[in-house]
Parts: C-alpha cells; structure tokens; sequence
C-alpha cells in the first residue's frame, strides 16, 4: 500500500501476504528503486509478523506491506544488504530466524524473547581470519576520554584490516519497549534522549508521527522554531567533527578553534530554550518557546560572527597539504556499496547519493525554502568531510532566511487527545547524522502497540566497518570520526 508520510494509515488497509509473498514485494520494490526505511516485528496473539515500510526518493511515497505470523523465513540480506543489521535485531528481539542470514548474531545483547536473562554485551563468538602472519586487534569497550563504550575487533595482516568487526548494546536502555502502551509523560523525554546529541532531530520525527496520526500539523511559527534548533543542531556537531578531524592528524589550529565555534552554536540554542541541547523545545503540537524581535537580533549577529569563525578553521583545514594527503583516498566506499547498504547522511553523500529526507520527504511548515542536497563521489574522509562543510554553508544560509521570515501566529495548537487505533505512521526527519525514521503502530485502544526507531547510526555503522577493508589499522581513528556515529543512538 502506498501513502504520503504526512498521513497515518489503518492496518486494515495493509497488505497481510504470506511470508514467501512479503519477501518478494521487498525485494520486487528494491529492485524497482525503494529503499528499506524499516522492518521490524508486529507481535500479535498467533506471533509476530513481519513489517516492511519502504520509501521512494523521486517522489516522496512510502509503502508498506506486512506478513502473517511467522517463525521462520528465508532471509532477505543475502539479496538485499540494507536489510542485514534490521534481520539480526528481529532474530534477538523475537526469534525468528532468517533462515541463510550470513551473520544472525545479536546486536544489542537484549533479554531473549523467553523471558531468560540479558545476556552479557561483547561475550559472543567474533569472526576470525586464520593465518601464520594473520593477527586480532581488540580496541574498546572502555576507551579514553568521554567516549561512549563500544567493541571493535580487527583482522590484521600487518598494518593491513581484513576486516573489522563491530559490537555494541553496551548503552542499551530498551527504549522502544518502555514506549510501548504510549504516549504518556514519559514519551518526550524517552524521544530527547534517544540520541543525546540529536534531541531535535528525534523529537522532530516523533512530532511528525503524532501530526500524522491527529492529521494536523503544528502552527508554522511554532514548526519553524524547531527547524531554526534542527539545523542549530546540524552546525554544532558537523563543526565539532571538522575539529575532531583536524585533531586526528595532528592539525591543531582547526582542531582547536572548533571547539570554541561548537560551543558558540550550542550556545545559540540555549537563546532558544534556556539549554544547550534542544529540551523541552519541540512538542507535537509545536513549540515551547517563542523568539521576540530581541532575540532574533542576537541569533542572527552570532550567526554571522559564526560564519566567519567556522570558515575560516574550514579553510584553513582544507588548504594545508599534508592534512589533504591524510584525508584523501583514506576510507573509502564505493557508491555501490553505499547503495547495497542503505547508507544515509553525509557518509552516503559523500558517495555521490542524493539521499536527504528535508527534500523527498519535507515536513509541513519547515522553513522558508529548500535546502540543496552536497554532494561529493570519492566517498572518502575527504568527501565526507568536505559534504559537512558545504552543508554547514548551506544551514546557514537557510537560518540568514528562517530568522528573517519567521511566520506570525500562535506556536503551539491543540492536537486531538486520543490516537486512532489500529493504525500505522511514520515520521522522517533529517538529522545532522542523517535520516531519521520513526514508524509507530497503534493497537484497538489507540496505543502504541509498537515503536520502532532507526538512528542512522544504525543503518551507517556497517558502513564504517566496510570502509575499513583494505586500509592501514593506524587509519581507523580518522575513518571513525568522518562517520562519528552514535553508540547511545543505535542502544535503543
């Protein structure tokens, strides 16, 4: 069934195919130029049944097919990669089993579906490459800093990776199951701290589910303050990564002048709702927050003095030769397999896809104008930073004109109480790390039966891993930081 992502749907009308059918339509529309945005379990009183909710780049159309109950099916990876890391965490979280998946290990270590205890994060089998000369390197969990923990085990021949493996769930907190039987207080809170630095960017789909589902948009005002935050949130962490970056190969001037220019962007948010992340600003029915002609005034100096500061630790990161040298060729990824693995975000822009959710799938009352999709085709360190620094360029241009234009009226509205049962939406917002997608479904009483969340972390960090292949082990710091995904974001 096809439908636009402002609208919710009812089950009823969604195809229910036996398994053997519903891997075909998958595969049928992949083939036809969909992309896999989310599949997930159903679970119902006979068991879970599968859910595919697809979308179409050139048009913005979404469609969605489920399956009868099942235990088992034939796995859909082997033909259809983006689907590799949503089959494991079905096979973890509910036990049916991809029958051919090339790889069913659990990637959040979650409680099996039998009640039994949670096993331990990180004790599983890992892959292993055999040889005389062949060594394992195990970086992680702990790591320095203020890191989040993640395991990381390469397969070495030397300096060379043959491999890289890549085991996370150490910050899962079950997030989707503590949003079932929802929305309730605790909702906003569990959406702000999906990914804690993407409050907007979650909170912003979440809200495009709930308008979806009450078939109402928030007030244009109240919406527009939230994009101003989003893309806030978008020139923050990006100027963050380019610092980060710099650090990597020992660029200092950069490295350290974007950490002053990050905070300046943080700091611009708090104008906003008195905090440096983005709480308690965006709400369904709008925003908690209003910006007076004062404020605006402040935003659109500091952004100016931002624009300079950022261009030019930009430029002076670009220019200098040997940081050049590190950068280019380092990490690459074919758009081919950005394609096979359903990357999004810079790291999929960097491969020269056109994929950005702000143009296939733009939200009502956003903002003033569109913003062009950058697009680089080495699909290196290079390119993907390279991507941020036009994007940040494009960001801010569009705040110069969101502050100008901001529309008049209320910020917030009264959306209806009650959601409509037996009904599906889904909400797609362009995060700073990429697309994000929420597809909630509700039961008879008008409850979330199910909450599925995909950060793009979870779609991208086999892309890392990938892009590892073929390099030197030394390259990994500077491969990781031009991906910079979220451990906490893919936790849920």
């Amino acid at each position: 069934m096809e439908f636009a992502h402002t609208e919710a749907i009812r089950l009823a009308d969604v195809p229910l195919l036996d398994v053997a059918a519903f891997r075909r339509e998958v595969l049928d529309r992949v083939a036809d130029g969909w992309r896999v945005l989310c599949l997930f379990c159903l679970p119902g009183a006979d068991g879970p049944g599968l859910v595919a909710v697809l979308g179409r780049d050139r048009d913005g159309r979404l469609r969605c097919c489920r399956s009868l109950p099942v235990r088992r099916y034939v796995s859909l990876t082997p033909e259809c990669p983006q689907c590799h890391w949503f089959e494991r965490e079905i096979f973890e979280r509910h036990a049916v089993l991809p029958e051919g998946h090339p790889w069913p290990k659990p990637i959040r270590f979650t409680a099996p579906p039998d009640g039994g205890p949670r096993p331990e994060p990180g004790v599983t089998d890992y892959f292993r490459v055999h040889g005389e000369e062949a060594h394992e390197v195990a970086v992680g969990p702990v790591h320095a800093g203020i890191i989040e923990p993640g395991h990381f085990r390469f397969q070495c021949f030397g300096e060379n990776v043959f491999h890289l493996e890549i085991s996370l769930g150490y910050q899962h907190r079950g997030i989707e199951n503590l949003l079932l039987g929802g929305p309730d207080v605790r909702t906003p809170h569990f959406m702000e701290t999906a990914a804690g630095d993407t409050t907007i960017g979650h909170s912003l789909a979440h809200a495009a589910v709930m308008e979806a589902f009450a078939g109402q948009t928030a007030p244009p005002r109240g919406r527009a303050i939230g994009r101003v935050a989003l893309e806030l949130e978008r020139l923050a962490n990006p100027t963050g990564d380019l610092g980060a970056l710099a650090g990597d190969v020992g660029y200092l001037p950069t490295m350290s002048y974007c950490g002053r220019i990050r905070g300046d962007f943080l700091n611009m948010t708090a104008i906003l709702c008195g905090n440096r992340f983005g709480r308690g600003l965006v709400r369904p029915d709008g925003a908690c927050h209003d910006l007076d002609t004062g404020a605006v005034r402040v935003l659109t100096g500091r952004l100016e003095a931002a624009r300079r500061a950022a261009f030019g630790a930009a430029q002076l990161l670009f220019a200098d030769t040997t940081v050049l040298a590190r950068f280019e060729g380092t990490g690459r990824l074919t758009t081919e397999a950005a394609l096979d693995l359903g990357l999004v975000g810079p790291p999929a822009r960097a491969c020269g896809l056109a994929r950005d959710a702000r143009r296939a799938f733009p939200q009502p009352g956003a903002g003033p104008k569109d913003i062009p999709v950058k697009l680089h085709d080495f699909g290196d360190v290079y390119a993907r930073a390279l991507v941020r620094r036009l994007e940040m360029e494009a960001s801010l241009d569009f705040l110069d004109a969101a502050l100008a234009g901001l529309p008049k009226g209320p910020i917030r509205a009264d959306l209806p109480a009650g959601l409509p049962p037996d009904s599906l939406a889904v909400g797609l917002i362009e995060g700073w790390r990429g697309e994000i997608r929420h597809v909630a479904v509700t039961g008879p009483d008008g409850r979330f039966a199910a909450y599925k969340i995909v950060d793009p972390s979870f779609v991208n960090w086999f892309g890392l891993a990938v892009a590892l292949r073929g390099q030197q082990i030394s390259d990994f710091p500077l491969c990781n930081k031009s991906f910079n995904l979220s451990y906490c974001g893919h936790d849920l």
